[in-house]
């Protein structure tokens, strides 16, 4: 525009053809902008991801010029920047409550949880404007349907931008980092939540409740034909009614359609450094997981991982098409989803046994079609030794084993309640942010209980996510009398959060409180003794205890090296004492059985518990 007005010999008749072609122009971006409002993914080439701060602008806008959209913060993150949530629905009245009074499906979607795999991202922004469109300009939006997103989840990595993460992918042209400002990886953080990330993502998440739950993601670990995969919540470990609706109704025609689409879709391929040929086993998504935390609390959940080898934009297209034809789904299936969801909550209510821990059942499996390269050895440039690579001139079609059996491998009876002692800050906070039920005890109560002594464990040599993970935890369970002081918790199982319960409080769950250190304070023996010392007490205490003396004996007769071991010995003496350390490898929660109870503890500290089911109606 400068070029026409500043030559000064045709200022006057440029300034007239100037100002109309501004004014023109200016009325075409507006009505481009209320028609399409098109995303920087859109205006900058399809090889490029918005930035935060473009994200949440965009959203603003939307938010402004659609009365089926509304934006709101919610919760903090380690970024120093609020979470925004999204919230769209055909009536504008976008209130979750109204929307599960209304007994609409609900859509929970999260983009950016992995900034450097920012597909959702931008898939989200142009979902949002066409759904607003298509509500605006032929309602034909169904009514059944309400949809909330979190625009982008770690925040802390969407702006630590660069062009050098993750080297291999194949666009968009700078994207963020996989760690949050912390570098805590948020996809391994729902049960410990060591971010704000986590702590107000558990908020948004029961604050909507929804029926439906998508994380959006970008799979590396091989190479193949597929542009999109699909990792849904296990469907054994989610079990009962949703478990197998999941498996053999929603996954076949997700399936379907995006073939129809012309993506024909993988489960998520779960292979590192071998032939992707050979067949892989599901990926097993305990609670750390998003879709895991989803699954203990009764909610069907996507993980959709696009393949990061393929052109960013097929990516964007694929995210949105399997997007859109989950919301079309749910929306022809509504009674159906909330039914199932519904039965399971009662169902599992019903239940005297969980399992909190699974092992990989190598007996179940599937074939289905995958669609491959060769993978082949050949000389490294780099180093010139042999290395496998992937040969896309040799493309296959074939069937692969792929292996979907997971079987619990511990499983507890349900208790009728749990003890949570106050000094338990931490996982008293989470079970409150989790919507748990739980009660303070209103005065101090001797009480017999359930107890578990940590008998086996093994910490894991290396740190995961800040903490030193303890794994093949083996118990045993003591019958006690303990007592319960005034502002210990205590937790009724018979509740909608039943699962969930279980899962972090029994010490064998595979991501259990105790499996991320919550409590390792009780496994360092703080009491002890000298052996100058304490001999002469040990040799009485045989005396008097013949008992003891003859499981000494057989230990010996059992084990050289204890036989030969004068310390060892002393040390065994001192655990069949009463001086040994009580607290020592002593589990601090307890288990209460109500028909094992020599006293009225639980109808003393309050009222007689109904379990409370949330009815969406």
């Amino acid at each position: 525009m400068q070029f026409y007005i500043f030559r000064k010999n045709k200022f006057l008749a440029t300034s007239f053809i100037c100002k109309s072609i501004t004014t023109c122009l200016f009325a075409f971006c507006i009505a481009l902008s209320i028609s399409a409002q098109p995303t920087p993914y859109e205006l900058k080439g399809k090889n490029y991801t918005a930035t935060y701060d473009e994200c949440i602008q965009y959203y603003e806008q939307l938010d402004k010029t659609h009365s089926c959209i509304s934006m709101k913060t919610m919760g903090m993150t380690d970024a120093g920047k609020p979470l925004h949530i999204i919230l769209i629905s055909k009536d504008g009245k976008n209130h979750p409550e109204q929307w599960h009074q209304d007994q609409k499906v609900v859509l929970l979607i999260n983009n950016g949880i992995h900034p450097g795999e920012p597909d959702g991202i931008d898939a989200c922004m142009m979902l949002t404007r066409d759904i607003a469109k298509q509500i605006e300009e032929s309602d034909s939006f169904p009514e059944n349907i309400a949809i909330a997103i979190i625009p982008v989840y770690n925040i802390g990595g969407c702006l630590m931008r660069s062009e050098y993460h993750r080297p291999d992918q194949n666009g968009p042209e700078a994207f963020g980092a996989r760690g949050n400002s912390q570098n805590f990886d948020l996809n391994r953080d729902f049960i410990k939540c060591d971010s704000k990330e986590a702590l107000s993502f558990a908020e948004i998440f029961h604050w909507i409740r929804p029926d439906i739950f998508i994380d959006n993601h970008v799979s590396d670990g091989a190479d193949y034909q597929h542009v999109m995969t699909l990792a849904t919540t296990q469907h054994l470990k989610l079990g009962g009614v949703m478990g197998h609706y999941l498996h053999h109704t929603m996954e076949p025609y997700l399936y379907g359609v995006m073939n129809q689409q012309g993506y024909p879709m993988i489960p998520y391929v779960n292979v590192w450094g071998k032939d992707p040929k050979e067949g892989w086993n599901e990926f097993f998504d305990g609670p750390r997981y998003s879709s895991g935390y989803a699954a203990t609390q009764n909610v069907f959940a996507f993980t959709i991982e696009t393949h990061m080898l393929k052109p960013y934009p097929q990516r964007v297209d694929a995210t949105y098409k399997l997007m859109k034809s989950i919301i079309d789904y749910c929306s022809t299936q509504a009674d159906t989803i909330k039914k199932c969801r519904r039965t399971q909550i009662q169902n599992l209510l019903e239940q005297t046994k969980l399992a909190v821990s699974w092992a990989l059942d190598t007996t179940q499996f599937e074939m289905v079609p995958f669609k491959g390269y060769a993978y082949e050895k050949m000389l490294s440039k780099v180093s010139g030794l042999p290395v496998a690579q992937f040969n896309h001139t040799k493309p296959y079609d074939t069937m692969i084993k792929f292996t979907i059996g997971y079987k619990p491998s511990v499983t507890v009876a349900c208790p009728d309640a749990y003890i949570v002692p106050q000094q338990y800050a931490k996982i008293i906070e989470l079970l409150k942010l989790n919507q748990v039920e739980m009660h303070e005890a209103e005065q101090d109560d001797s009480i017999q209980v359930e107890a578990y002594k940590i008998n086996h464990y093994q910490s894991g040599n290396t740190q995961y996510e800040g903490h030193h993970i303890n794994t093949s935890v083996e118990v045993e369970k003591l019958n006690l009398k303990i007592l319960v002081r005034k502002g210990d918790y205590f937790i009724p199982v018979q509740q909608e959060a039943k699962r969930f319960i279980m899962e972090v409080l029994e010490p064998q769950g595979g991501d259990s409180y105790f499996t991320w250190n919550f409590m390792d304070a009780i496994l360092g023996q703080k009491e002890g003794f000298s052996d100058y010392s304490f001999e002469p007490i040990a040799a009485d205490y045989l005396q008097q205890h013949p008992e003891v003396r003859n499981l000494l004996n057989e230990k010996c007769k059992s084990d050289i090296t204890f036989a030969q071991s004068a310390s060892a010995q002393l040390e065994f003496v001192y655990k069949h004492t009463p001086y040994a350390e009580s607290r020592h490898n002593m589990y601090p929660i307890y288990r209460i059985i109500q028909n094992n109870q020599e006293n009225n503890f639980i109808e003393n500290n309050h009222a007689p518990h109904k379990v409370r089911v949330k009815e969406d109606e």
